[in-house]
């Protein structure tokens, strides 16, 4: 088992994703993953690519999601690519208002593959990349019910490692 941790675009969620990895109580490996473009402006940001080397590095290993933002969409490539070894999948802070139509129509595809009960969305009810209830419209378009927990913010932070802990261990 491996829990991968996708975080945002920006190097300012490098912060979220340490903590994350720092406070995540599962068992088998825990595998933050640092984007390259962090450290070095001259490496190029493939969102689908991300997605192929990723999902290459859990392996033939049961896999664990935590995504937050543009990480969203590498999980759903990840998903698209293996969904059988995909267990549990959290989502933070869907960033529609930065996604192309294409790009959530990946999103889509890949949470239908997901069982309904191994995939959790949490949405800050005012995110500037997209508010709680435009992520519940784009969801509720998959056709089931998706779990979606709504959050008293107005900013695009998700340090809620509590919830992330006692989903995945349910």
């Amino acid at each position: 088992m491996v829990t991968i941790i996708l975080p945002g675009f920006s190097v300012y969620n490098k912060e979220w994703l340490e903590e994350t990895a720092k406070k995540i109580k599962v068992g088998g490996e825990i595998r933050p993953i640092y984007w390259e473009h962090w450290t070095d402006p001259n490496k190029e940001f493939d969102v689908r690519e991300k997605g192929r080397l990723i999902n290459n590095v859990a392996g033939i290993r049961v896999t664990d999601i935590i995504a937050k933002s543009i990480g969203t969409l590498t999980a759903s490539y990840m998903i698209l690519k293996s969904p059988e070894k995909i267990n549990k999948v959290i989502f933070n802070g869907i960033p529609l208002n930065d996604l192309s139509e294409s790009e959530k129509e990946v999103i889509k595809s890949a949470l239908r593959l997901i069982p309904r009960k191994n995939f959790i969305c949490f949405q800050n009810e005012a995110d500037p990349h997209a508010s709680f209830n435009q992520v519940n419209s784009f969801l509720s378009e998959i056709g089931e019910k998706i779990n979606l927990v709504r959050k008293n913010r107005e900013d695009h932070e998700y340090f809620f490692v509590d919830d992330f802990n006692k989903f995945l261990s349910n």
